[in-house]
């Protein structure tokens, strides 16, 4: 850094000022473990072996994480399927249980969109997009449904998407002709809401060719909200681009709707208690747990399993 041809690449510069502050973060937290590991051989206390045990695992996780946007802060829309009110309903369920999940790793959290059809969260944090982008796919609940006179067993299904909060280099490569898109703005806070704003500073926007949407409604104006949904919508098309191995936006011009396939997790609350994951066969009967945020044992289980 002190070459002073070092300052004349600017990009370069900020690269190389970032990868330093990480290299420092990783150390001090490293250095961290050791004290406690330490403080432990001198006093053993159970809370402090099970934050240092925390802190150690945190750190394993991360060296598996190895995807080009996995150090990126993430962004979960979630979308009820068929089923009416009991497929709305396990969606917004889904949407708290991510917000909970987010809380118990100190992430920050922002609504982007509380639509009952398109429910968007955007958590920031770092590597929050590589613990939580194996969460994307369909996601099943069982229960006795709450909206059944006759108190009957109902099944419904809601669809979860994770893309990256995209680093600004990698939004600006991607220039989609203004003619590819559609607006539609609304009043932010949702109907019947006391924070109902009464100009239409909430955004949407939606990708013609593919049929991928992305909203906001948590900006002040309409022009940032706009933005906003324009960044989000460029995130699912890049992912969507690599997906489909293609370098150019054309060649997704076929309509591209979310995958509803078959379930990757199956919630069971009646006639018996089990959450299970049906990729990696990882169980747990502790349904209240896992809906109130505490869903590291299936994402270790996929962030060990890879991609």
């Amino acid at each position: 850094m002190s070459d002073q041809d070092f300052w004349q690449n600017r990009a370069l510069a900020d690269d190389k000022i970032k990868e330093l502050g990480e290299l420092q973060n990783l150390v001090t937290r490293y250095n961290e473990v050791i004290s406690s590991i330490e403080e432990l051989e001198k006093n053993f206390e159970n809370d402090l072996f099970f934050e240092a045990k925390r802190k150690f695992r945190q750190l394993e996780l991360e060296q598996l994480f190895s995807g080009r946007y996995d150090k990126q802060s993430a962004i979960i829309s979630v979308y009820p399927g068929a089923g009416g009110d009991d497929a709305t309903d396990w969606a917004k369920m889904l949407f708290e249980m991510f917000n909970r999940y987010a809380s118990r790793r100190s992430w920050r959290v922002v609504v982007l969109d509380d639509n009952p059809n398109r429910r968007t969260l955007e958590i920031k944090g770092e590597y929050a997009y590589g613990y939580l982008k194996r969460e994307s796919g369909v996601h099943r609940l069982v229960r006795i449904s709450p909206f059944s006179a006759q108190k009957l067993r109902h099944t419904s299904f809601a669809l979860v998407e994770v893309v990256p909060d995209l680093p600004e280099i990698d939004e600006n490569r991607l220039d989609i002709p203004e003619k590819d898109l559609k607006f539609e703005f609304y009043r932010a806070g949702g109907p019947g809401g006391q924070n109902v704003n009464k100009v239409e500073t909430a955004a949407r926007v939606i990708h013609i060719p593919t049929g991928l949407s992305a909203g906001s409604q948590v900006e002040r104006s309409q022009a940032q909200n706009r933005e906003k949904a324009v960044r989000l919508l460029k995130a699912k098309l890049i992912q969507l681009m690599e997906k489909n191995q293609v370098q150019e936006l054309d060649a997704l011009r076929t309509k591209s709707k979310p995958e509803w396939g078959s379930q990757i997790r199956s919630y069971v609350m009646n006639p018996y208690q089990l959450v299970k994951d049906h990729r990696n066969e990882v169980e747990t009967s502790r349904v209240d747990d896992v809906l109130n945020g505490d869903l590291d044992i299936f994402i270790e289980a996929e962030v060990e399993g890879g991609d």
